[in-house]
Parts: structure tokens; sequence; C-alpha cells
């Protein structure tokens, strides 16, 4: 459907190896990165998982050429992503807010449901894979640590990025997927998990850092296999850690 859309003219997927570019006599002039299925290890125990997209415009009117896919986050024109779970939910950001359209099966058209959405001022629950502990970086254990203490936060983990980051949203809290030993690197890809969803919670008044400076402001080096060292998702407040 991208592809025969006259709209897109690179597609960037979680599922290929290399960009798809579009046919030139059908190309646009946006660039749209995406992961068409997060949370796919969840399938068979039926947890929800999602899509999220974000999308770019072309930075010359020139045919493509190498690189352009690589932008800061900046510059992103549109993101979301689609939730499947109990209900089926888009949440969009055009640059101006951010919206949530519930799937109305009756007439098979999203209604507008969550309008003008906003990060809580405070939340009350941090997400976050506490099997990995012995392998964070000390100030990622020291900071988990602070939140089971005095006014206590609750765990909530779900393994999917999409209902994690969705739960975040509506009720408040902070999301992190931190480096490990093992994964020096981080696993987050930062064009098409990161990005996004950094653009949707600054749309909705919250924070997305690495721990050293905001997500958005990252420019990618690969298109592909690029992943960020410590991403955490920080709404509602403020925190400061090195």
């Amino acid at each position: 459907m991208l592809r025969s859309s006259y709209a897109s003219c690179l597609l960037v997927s979680e599922e290929n190896d290399n960009e798809i570019e579009v046919e030139t006599e059908r190309q646009g002039k946006y660039i749209v990165t995406f992961d068409p299925l997060d949370g796919s290890s969840n399938i068979d125990c039926l947890v929800s998982i999602g899509s999220i997209f974000a999308i770019f415009r072309k930075p010359h009117d020139g045919p493509l050429a190498p690189g352009d896919a690589l932008q800061s986050g900046r510059q992103i024109a549109a993101a979301g992503y689609a939730l499947y779970g109990s209900a089926t939910m888009i949440v969009l950001s055009t640059g101006h807010g951010v919206n949530g359209f519930m799937l109305d099966p009756s007439i098979g058209e999203f209604v507008l449901t969550d309008a003008n959405m906003k990060c809580k001022p405070r939340g009350k629950i941090y997400s976050i894979n506490e099997g990995y502990e012995e392998k964070w970086d000390p100030a990622i254990k020291e900071y988990v640590k602070s939140k089971k203490q005095g006014k206590a936060y609750g765990g909530r983990y779900i393994g999917s990025m999409v209902a994690d980051v969705h739960r975040t949203l509506k009720y408040g809290g902070i999301f992190m997927y931190p480096a490990t030993a093992d994964n020096p690197n981080g696993k987050l890809r930062v064009l098409y998990e990161c990005m996004p969803m950094a653009f949707l919670l600054e749309q909705a008044g919250g924070m997305a850092s690495t721990g050293e400076k905001p997500v958005l402001d990252i420019m990618p080096r690969s298109c592909m296999k690029e992943v960020l060292s410590t991403w955490v998702a920080r709404m509602m407040w403020r925190i400061s850690w090195r």
C-alpha cells in the first residue's frame, strides 16, 4: 500500500535488511520508517502487540541519494503507533499534539477517543525488565532501587514496547530499556522505535532521553542496525543522572 500510495519514496522496515526504494514513477516526497510488528514474540500468548512508524520528508527535490533516511528526529513530520490488544487503537501526532483513535468495528472506522493526550505531571509506575538487573550500569541500578523506597512506584512490564509506552503515556511513570553488559549498545532501533516514540512523548509534554541527550537530537548513522545504548522515556518529571 505504501509503495502504491504515490506519497512515499523510501521505506525503512525493521523486517528488511535493506531500504526499499519505491519505483520512480510512483515516488512521492516522504520517507517512512517502521517496525511492522513490535512485540511479535508475544503473539502466541495473546499479549498486546503493535506497529510503530515515523514519517520524514525527503531532504531535497532531486533523485533519492544514499543517506536520505538518516535524519535527526527533529525532522519528523509525523509519527505514531497502532496497538492491537483488547481494542485496536492508533496514536498519532503530526507535530501539533497527540491524539488517539479507537477502531469501532460496527462502522469499520477509527473514532477520535483520546484528544490532545498529555503526560501526567507525575507518575506512579516504572517499567523495565528487571531480569537483567545484574547487567545494568550502576547508575541504572541505583535509580531503579530509589523507585522502590519511600513512596514506592509500582513495577509493570509487558515486554511489548508499544503496550508499555502506551500505558506509561496514559497512566504516567517511566519506561526504560537500558544497555546491558551483553548489549552495550542497547537493543531498541533508533529510526523506527526510539525516534517515533520520542516524538510522541515530547508532543505529549513528556521527555525521551538516552541518559545524556534527547533522543530526537540523535543523528543516526545507519538505517538498519543502529541501536541506542540507553533509551529512557522519561515522562512527567525530570531526573538527573550520569
